[in-house]
């Protein structure tokens, strides 16, 4: 179906390695140092929402890094009535940083696609998130060798869905649009950027969500095996 295709691009969070599980792990750590008296499930089912409003108005450029950062949690325990100062949530935001990248699960089938893709394309990462944090995810995961290229939005300047990092990731592969498939879980930054781009997308959803764009999509990593 892509047999003139030469490179892939993929988005690294959310779908290779798996965020929601990885911050699960690094907010545990925090809690049991810090002695809070709250459900991390509770927590979580707040936060992994918030978290996600947040990136895509970050992805937008409607907020700030730090604003980011402070606010995905502050909403959490304002939502929890849970007291907390705001040094205290600025200490957690750096703690978090520190232990989220501790915790390397990537999602189930993620080092067989990648040992099954790496023969017949060159692979490459496109991320909107930080150097230090995603070089540190990628290394720890021990996936780094797979790739050929990291592209994140602090080396290209612009986030996704914006087509300047899309830009700068295909020149850093020296990859042409149409050798080139983008593969992602936010259907704002990764399918649509890459679509108005003008390259191919394939739509990692995993949680079955409805869009209104005929464009390829899988529910499991190993799916991408039947198409490429």
């Amino acid at each position: 179906m892509y047999h003139h295709k030469k490179h892939l691009f993929f988005d690294l969070d959310h779908t290779l390695w798996d965020f929601d599980k990885n911050s699960g792990f690094a907010f545990e750590t925090i809690f049991k140092k810090q002695g809070f008296d709250i459900s991390l499930q509770d927590f979580l089912s707040i936060y992994i929402p918030r978290n996600q409003h947040y990136w895509k108005l970050y992805q937008v450029n409607q907020i700030s890094h730090e604003d980011l950062r402070y606010y995905r949690l502050k909403d959490v325990f304002d939502t929890l009535n849970y007291k907390i100062s705001d040094e205290v949530i600025h200490q957690l935001s750096e703690d978090y940083i520190t232990y989220l990248p501790e915790n390397n699960h990537l999602f189930d089938g993620a080092i067989e696609l990648l040992d099954y893709l790496k023969p017949k394309y060159q692979l490459h990462i496109i991320t909107n998130g930080f150097s230090e944090v995603q070089n540190k995810k990628i290394s720890n995961s021990k996936i780094g060798h797979y790739f050929e290229t990291v592209t994140n939005s602090e080396l290209a300047g612009q986030k996704k869905p914006n087509s300047i990092i899309f830009d700068y990731a295909l020149k850093s592969a020296k990859a042409s649009k149409e050798e080139s498939i983008m593969i992602g879980d936010s259907f704002e930054a990764d399918i649509l950027g890459a679509l108005d781009f003008g390259m191919d997308a394939i739509f990692f959803n995993e949680n079955k969500t409805k869009i209104n764009r005929d464009v390829y999509q899988v529910n499991h990593l190993l799916e991408l095996k039947n198409i490429l």
